[in-house]
């Protein structure tokens, strides 16, 4: 009775710690290129580079790139943009819209098959009238486009740089919604939000990335409840 006790009480912990395991198991550290290292790009390269991730900076200023990438450390590298996107087994695209059609001539070869976090809003003001084409089709669907067979995540696209960069010291983990019509993708890129600060959620299709930029209800810091609820709304 005893010896079958023992058994039955060994059992249950090797089935609870089989379950734990992909919970306590170390996140896998990836090749991160970034197509644009300014704000957006700069902090979450270095964020990223920080946890552990390689992480390779290009923009149309190389120089500047390796002196960003000399501040950060051993895992921080600069490159061009067709070295970045080789590199990357993720790629960050975080470019004026209007740049957005040059990256796709230039590099979106090297992006096809690959996950590629778009944080691209077009700005009528600053893009002229390739935005106005883009927020007319919606943004992510526009962004498929102009980087066909792209994995893409529209993320980071609604909230400020300067909170980015201090979102894991906030006290509340606040929400990261996304847009994606790639599972696989959003389960890679939800990762690197958490490690960012912040809790991901998927709010639909990449056809719902239309509402993923500033002045939309959904920008600026917000709980995953309240994510979710205006989510909702949205069409």
């Amino acid at each position: 009775m005893t010896d079958r006790r023992t058994f039955l009480q060994l059992s249950a912990a090797a089935l609870a710690a089989s379950a734990l395991a992909p919970l306590v198991a170390a996140p896998k550290r990836l090749k991160i290129g970034t197509i644009g290292s300014g704000n957006v790009g700069g902090t979450l390269g270095r964020i990223w580079a920080q946890a552990g991730h390689e992480v390779m900076f290009s923009s149309l200023n190389l120089e500047q790139d390796k002196k960003l990438a000399a501040s950060i450390g051993p895992n921080a590298r600069a490159g061009t943009p067709q070295a970045a996107a080789t590199f990357g087994e993720v790629v960050l695209v975080s470019v004026p819209y209007k740049a957005l059609p040059d990256v796709g001539k230039d590099v979106g070869g090297l992006l096809k098959g690959k996950i590629v976090i778009d944080t691209c809003n077009p700005f009528p003001s600053r893009d002229g009238e390739i935005a106005n084409w883009a927020r007319e089709k919606g943004a992510g669907v526009a962004s498929a486009e102009l980087l066909p067979g792209a994995r893409l995540v529209r993320a980071f696209n609604a909230v400020s740089w300067l909170q980015m960069a201090d979102a894991s010291k906030s006290s509340q983990r606040m929400a990261m919604p996304m847009a994606s019509d790639d599972a696989e993708a959003v389960q890679v890129v939800s990762e690197l939000v958490r490690e960012v600060g912040y809790e991901p959620v998927l709010i639909g299709p990449l056809a719902m990335g239309r509402h993923l930029m500033p002045g939309t209800p959904l920008a600026g810091e917000h709980t995953p409840g309240e994510i979710r609820k205006i989510a909702a709304t949205l069409r």
